[in-house]
């Protein structure tokens, strides 16, 4: 594989940023099922601004396409995988978009060609269950015929600040030698550094305790949130003082969703369940986390209650929809528990959300949202995701005399709000 030529299969959150970085140094075709989102990248729009049109028609202009058509991708020789992993219903991983797209490489690899996975999974999924599809597919043998790498994203959605470039990139490959190899084609664009793994199981453990790590840690706050808001104590401030210390953890309270945090502690508890061991930290920081919806649900109307507001058929207002600021991504977004949780109340609500496509959440949700800012005053508004557009509101504009202000992020003054986690 003197010269290599790259597919990367997915063009998400993901898929894109990478494919595009690496167009600056190879030739590069990414692939998407999605007719209309291949489209829409051809004329130069990415409609989850992760790569800027100037960017993104740049890269075009210089030969980067995108395409939906597998026939574009059959003469490349190092293959990307960044598709979601999601859960289903009952929590367990669902593995549809993985056994797809090992499909779709399966049907045009060749003698001599990498694989590599970056969608987030438990040890061994790369090798024991989409090595198989791709093994069955193609007629090849793995390791003989193909080999494969593993080389977890690490994409924070909306951060324009640690681009896919910026984040150091962990790596690894089925053999010594392909590892070495796949590490040198993500050192070649990654400005940041790379890490190569022993191994693939490594390679995929490390990035799913990454979010598990962090889930557990805002599991703990909003378990001490729960407790200070009892004793009337503001956790933020216990926060502020405790920060204090060289070694404190800064993580806060709030609502945890998203494709990867709300998401792959599950893969690590099916794995660690499959070999007999019950995870119950794991687990009991998932319960907690997303039991934080109703929970502020709950403590909006109380506080309206204590102020005399009736909550029957009272109007309210939510702030942010997305499942975090400034992005328009709104998969796994835990804002909708609260909105699940107030209409058991029979309230009114209207959702405002400035980032989030209102297509996609009534596609998803089956909710309405709105772009426009709201003209009424309501009965109570819910702050539940801290875009820029809100860091300086006027709430007298939005509130009735006697209103409720609830801020879930705890971006403004306690003095300026009823209540905050």
């Amino acid at each position: 594989m003197d010269i290599v030529k790259i597919a990367v299969i997915g063009l998400g959150y993901v898929g894109l940023p990478l494919a595009r970085l690496f167009s600056t140094k190879y030739k590069t075709v990414g692939f998407d099922m999605n007719q209309a989102r291949v489209d829409a990248l051809m004329a130069g729009h990415d409609a989850t601004l992760e790569v800027s049109d100037e960017l993104l028609q740049s890269a075009i202009a210089n030969g980067f396409k995108c395409t939906a058509d597998i026939e574009d991708i059959r003469e490349c020789n190092f293959y990307v995988v960044a598709v979601p992993t999601p859960v289903d219903q009952n929590h367990n991983p669902d593995l549809t978009p993985l056994y797809n797209a090992s499909n779709t490489v399966g049907k045009v690899i060749s003698k001599g060609d990498i694989v590599v996975y970056e969608s987030t999974v438990y040890p061994g999924v790369t090798e024991d269950e989409c090595i198989p599809v791709v093994e069955k597919v193609s007629g090849l043998k793995f390791n003989v015929d193909f080999f494969a790498g593993y080389s977890p994203e690490r994409i924070n959605p909306g951060d324009k600040l640690h681009t896919v470039e910026k984040i150091k990139k962990v790596t690894s490959g089925s053999t010594i030698e392909i590892g070495k190899k796949v590490n040198e084609v993500y050192a070649s664009v990654i400005s940041a550094g790379t890490h190569l793994a022993p191994t693939i199981k490594v390679a995929e453990a490390a990035k799913v305790i990454e979010n598990s790590q962090r889930d557990i840690n805002i599991a703990f706050v909003n378990e001490l949130s729960k407790i200070f808001t009892r004793m009337g104590i503001d956790t933020q401030d216990v926060l502020e003082a405790a920060s204090t210390k060289w070694n404190f953890l800064p993580f806060k309270p709030g609502l945890v969703g998203g494709h990867c945090i709300g998401v792959d502690p599950y893969y690590l508890a099916q794995c660690a369940q499959a070999y007999g061991y019950n995870p119950e930290i794991i687990l009991a920081g998932r319960r907690m986390n997303d039991g934080m919806g109703e929970y502020v649900a709950n403590q909006v109307v109380k506080l309206m209650l204590k102020k005399g507001i009736q909550v029957l058929d009272s109007n309210l207002l939510i702030l942010g929809f997305t499942f975090k600021e400034n992005c328009p991504d709104v998969r796994n977004t835990k804002v909708i528990d609260i909105y699940n949780a107030l209409k058991e109340y029979n309230v009114n609500i209207t959702v405002y959300d400035p980032w989030a496509n209102p297509v996609i959440v009534k596609h998803e949700y089956e909710i309405e949202i709105t772009n426009k800012f709201p003209k009424e005053k309501y009965d109570a508004v819910v702050l539940a995701v801290a875009h820029e557009n809100f860091q300086s509101l006027d709430f007298s504009s939005l509130t009735k005399e006697n209103a409720v202000v609830f801020d879930v992020k705890g971006i403004y003054k306690k003095e300026s709000v009823d209540g905050r986690l």
